[in-house]
């Protein structure tokens, strides 16, 4: 499933190419057909994204997008070739077009509608005006663990797998730590580290992790490749060693997904 990032991505590339525009929406596949056809030829007015939720604005309504784990969206330049009936929802200009495919949701919205996404979402570390003393309240009191907290999207949003294990690897903290047991002063540096990372992450559209001195120019080590992006500590480099301490670094399943960290590094 994407991460936060590419959300705030996928909403930077729609205003580029839509924004301020009419736009033809369709849906050759059908199962939007309807909503489709209500939205043809407006104009998009904005584009926003609050965790792993996209929203795109098209007079007074919203279309609501959630990826999911198999939906894609991708973008190309006009003409558009023929869609195929995979493709849920198209959008079209004189200049660009984008396809989406398998979203988990793909609905149209109105203001209150919207609003009670957001109000069940925690803050996004993308958004400027998200408050972490409302992730921080919840996470002070729980006994839940504090890698389960941030891949809670009631919690935090936007945090997928990749940063939840990266971020708690950068600051020495065990996984398996209760929410409660974390100090103020942690959860500050977190939501900084995870700030600074995903906006990162937006600009390259990838996820690095990694600082200067553990980089594979500075270490003699070979670049890592994988499809999920760049420069990582812990994510799926199990029975690896660990680029700081040399441990050997583990997995575990929690919360039905693959969790990673070095024993050595994030000791209790």
């Amino acid at each position: 499933m994407p991460e936060g990032h590419t959300i705030h991505r996928l909403a930077q590339d729609h205003t580029e190419r839509f924004a301020a525009r009419p736009v033809r929406v369709s849906s050759p596949q059908g199962r939007f057909a309807e909503s489709a056809a209500l939205l043809d030829g407006r104009e998009l007015e904005s584009a926003e994204a609050h965790g792993k939720h996209l929203f795109l604005e098209l007079g007074d309504a919203w279309i609501h997008i959630h990826l999911g784990l198999f939906g894609k969206l991708g973008f190309g330049p006009a003409p558009a070739p023929p869609a195929t009936d995979t493709v849920r929802l198209r959008l079209l200009n004189e200049d660009h077009y984008a396809d989406l495919r398998g979203p988990t949701a793909c609905a149209v919205v109105d203001e209150g509608e919207k609003k009670a996404i957001h109000d069940r979402l925690g803050p996004d570390p993308l958004r400027p005006a998200d408050d972490p003393d409302r992730a921080w309240k919840r996470i002070s009191r729980s006994r839940t663990t504090v890698a389960a907290l941030l891949m809670d999207q009631k919690v935090v949003a936007g945090v997928g797998n990749v940063y939840r294990a990266e971020v708690l690897f950068r600051h020495g903290i065990d996984p398996y730590r209760p929410g409660k047991d974390l100090t103020r002063r942690e959860w500050d540096a977190i939501w900084g580290d995870l700030v600074a990372l995903m906006r990162e992450g937006v600009r390259n559209n990838r996820i690095d992790t990694v600082r200067d001195e553990h980089l594979p120019e500075a270490m003699g080590r070979p670049p890592r490749v994988d499809d999920h992006g760049g420069e990582v500590y812990v994510y799926r480099r199990a029975a690896m060693p660990c680029h700081v301490c040399g441990s050997e670094i583990r997995t575990a399943g929690l919360a039905a997904r693959n969790l990673f960290w070095c024993p050595g590094c994030q000791s209790r």
